[in-house]
């Protein structure tokens, strides 16, 4: 890895970071196409899981008061299914694939409520929101508009759906560095991972990161946070398409 690269990475993680603390999403989107364009697709996916799940898990710690931990522990059930189709499968995708996926997924949040009704806190849906966003988190490295749809709709405090939703993606980025991870260990061997010191230097940065962002978060209202959240994504998944159709 050239040090040009590992200087982008570095940034991307501080700034990503900064947003996911305000948001809850949207950095880790932005991530993911940054390592992506950067590195090949399997080491994008490893790099990227455990820059979020250090940065999902310091922000759910700090906002930690506010998990609902009733719908995490429903959520996690349905991991459990993904997972098992997941590693059934054993279907990953290529660089294309993953900018096209990034690409469509933040317009899930346009989705009209009189179409699809969801909320993660009614029952039986936080179970079927796991599968489905567990999945997608593995094949495409986010799925942040996805599991947002599900909590827009709730009664929920921005600061409630911040700290539940990162607990749910501690597991989710778990879950993707495993299932990148085997077959390039068995391919390559150790050698094909990520440096350590570049995760031991993104760390620090995607925790100091989380922390300026949550500052910002309690600045805002209710309002303004949904809102503004629904058309940063749109742009980020206008970027991603153009991107995929130049690859194509």
């Amino acid at each position: 890895m050239s040090w040009i690269a590992a200087l982008v990475i570095l940034i991307a993680t501080l700034i990503t970071a900064f947003i996911s603390g305000i948001f809850g999403m949207a950095g880790g989107l932005i991530l993911m196409g940054v390592l992506t364009a950067v590195l090949p697709v399997a080491t994008a996916m490893i790099v990227h899981g455990a820059i979020q799940m250090v940065s999902n898990g310091w922000r759910a710690w700090l906002l930690r008061g506010h998990i609902d931990w009733k719908v995490f522990a429903r959520y996690l059930a349905g991991s459990v299914v993904a997972i098992i189709l997941l590693f059934l499968v054993a279907w990953r995708p290529d660089k294309t694939m993953v900018y096209l996926m990034l690409g469509l997924i933040p317009f899930l949040v346009w989705i009209p409520k009189s179409l699809v009704d969801l909320d993660i806190q009614k029952p039986g849906q936080a179970e079927g929101a796991a599968v489905v966003v567990q999945s997608l988190n593995t094949l495409a490295g986010v799925s942040g508009p996805l599991l947002d749809l599900m909590f827009v709709r709730t009664d929920m405090t921005r600061q409630a759906i911040v700290a539940t939703k990162a607990v749910t993606q501690v597991v989710a980025h778990l879950v993707k560095i495993a299932f990148w991870s085997v077959p390039l260990l068995a391919a390559s061997g150790i050698s094909a991972m990520p440096p350590v010191w570049l995760l031991a230097l993104a760390i620090p940065l995607s925790m100091t990161g989380t922390w300026l962002g949550g500052l910002v978060l309690e600045r805002m209202n209710d309002v303004d946070f949904k809102r503004w959240m629904r058309w940063l994504v749109t742009v980020i998944g206008a970027v991603y398409l153009a991107r995929a159709a130049g690859l194509i």
